[in-house]
């Protein structure tokens, strides 16, 4: 859950609102959209059923297409898509953070205080890591409910949620125009859902993975759609479809509808719990890809070493929290952000994949059928998922190709990177 609920569930709902101009097609795309992240749960779970190794996605690539493939995954993890998104998060509970305590110290100085804390914390050891991570979740899950329940039964002019079904007459569209304002509004929907495939990262360190890992994922993703179909809802109850459009702090004017400037401090605490939770998370569960190619031989040896005491790969930990420092003072975390998106879709979509060639290669046998978990549905709901993915990636290419580009030339520089790594583990295992 907290790879999952960040800043963007107090912010988001506009942008849907923006897109389609009905509370029943709002709240159908975030329904649409955790119907989706609960498919990918399900694809997910039974990758982790079947592969329960360090490194998730990093190891069904490796081990169901080519380790050039998996290796690519973690190049544009570490370089991009997990760093920037931890910067952009950093500098976002930086400015809450000094909002509000009123310190008058340097948002740089927040920033790598708060990346050094939570590295440390993380290399003390999984367990205190996670102990950390489940704390900061429970406290955002009651902000969160703070704010559901201020918006159910403190506001005092509610605005119908189940009608009208369509928008207005004046914005009403064709049919084909409103299926595809839909589609647009399911790309942010789709994004704020993202997250869940981080558990996975640490498979080969949870107890019990097959078991508890899938219950996990099962669980965690149920309950954010909650959350975020009743935030939405609050959201739609106190300013309407209209207001909502309008603002681009929702959950700070429905906390101030209903209790003034108090309502909005609240909301603030709960992005700075919020960043700083998926912060924890990050730290958690990133550095176990690099500490898996590492261990392959596709990075730096020093990546793979674990500490004796804590059993934990302390330098990939601390190799992300630096680089993720680096982007943040930077300030290239923004142009960054702007093309993770299509590489990150891309291999939810590859992924997701891999579950045909592992069943093919099973060849589910009668002795196979009814053992572990088994996605409901495959394949077409896996192929559902696959589509969902691949369709942000083509929506993404279609409005930011630039962006797009930059991402390419990112993924692709690995290719010649790994090349190098590929011909120094050669050269160590003639030698060996």
């Amino acid at each position: 859950m907290g790879g999952i609920v960040g800043a963007g569930i107090f912010i988001n709902p506009y942008v849907v609102a923006e897109r389609v101009h009905s509370p029943v097609l709002i709240l159908a795309a975030w329904v649409a959209g955790g119907v989706v992240a609960m498919l990918g749960a399900f694809v997910y779970a039974e990758l982790a059923d079947r592969m329960p190794h360090t490194g998730g996605e990093y190891a069904y690539l490796r081990e169901c297409y080519h380790p050039l493939v998996g290796f690519l995954f973690g190049w544009v993890l570490l370089l991009v898509v997990m760093t920037g998104g931890m910067a952009a998060v950093a500098v976002t509970f930086a400015r809450y953070f000094l909002a509000l305590t009123g310190l008058r110290v340097s948002e740089r100085l927040v920033v790598v205080l708060t990346l050094a804390v939570l590295t440390v914390v993380n290399c003390l050891g999984a367990k205190l890591g996670s102990r950390l991570q489940s704390l900061l979740m429970v406290m955002k899950i009651l902000v969160i409910a703070g704010i559901i329940l201020t918006g159910f039964f403190l506001i005092r002019h509610p605005f119908p949620v189940l009608h009208p079904v369509l928008p207005p007459v004046a914005d009403r569209r064709s049919s084909l125009g409103l299926l595809t304002a839909f589609g647009a509004a399911m790309i942010p929907v789709l994004f704020a859902f993202g997250g869940w495939q981080t558990s996975n990262f640490i498979a080969g360190e949870i107890r019990d993975p097959r078991r508890n890992l899938v219950r996990a994922l099962m669980i965690g993703v149920a309950g954010v759609i909650v959350l975020y179909v009743a935030v939405n809802t609050v959201c739609l109850r106190a300013l309407g479809a209209e207001g909502l459009a309008r603002t681009t702090v929702p959950a700070t004017e429905v906390m101030r509808l209903a209790l003034g400037v108090g309502g909005a401090k609240l909301v603030a605490l709960g992005i700075a719990v919020s960043t700083l939770g998926f912060l924890s998370q990050s730290i958690l569960t990133g550095p176990r890809v690099y500490f898996a190619m590492a261990r392959d031989g596709l990075f730096f040896r020093s990546v793979a070493q674990i500490t004796r005491r804590t059993r934990v790969p302390a330098v990939a930990i601390v190799l992300q929290s630096c680089w993720t420092a680096v982007i943040a003072l930077s300030g290239s975390y923004e142009q960054i952000l702007n093309y993770v998106v299509s590489m990150n879709f891309v291999f939810f979509g590859l992924s997701a994949t891999c579950l045909f060639i592992l069943r093919r290669r099973e060849g589910e046998s009668r002795s196979a059928v009814g053992t572990g978990f088994r996605v409901p549905g495959h394949p077409f709901t896996t192929l559902l998922f696959i589509a969902a993915c691949w369709l942000v990636v083509i929506d993404t290419i279609y409005k930011y190709p630039m962006n797009t580009m930059a991402g390419v030339a990112i993924l692709l520089l690995g290719v010649p990177v790994y090349s190098v790594w590929h011909q120094l583990q050669k050269k160590r295992d003639r030698s060996a």
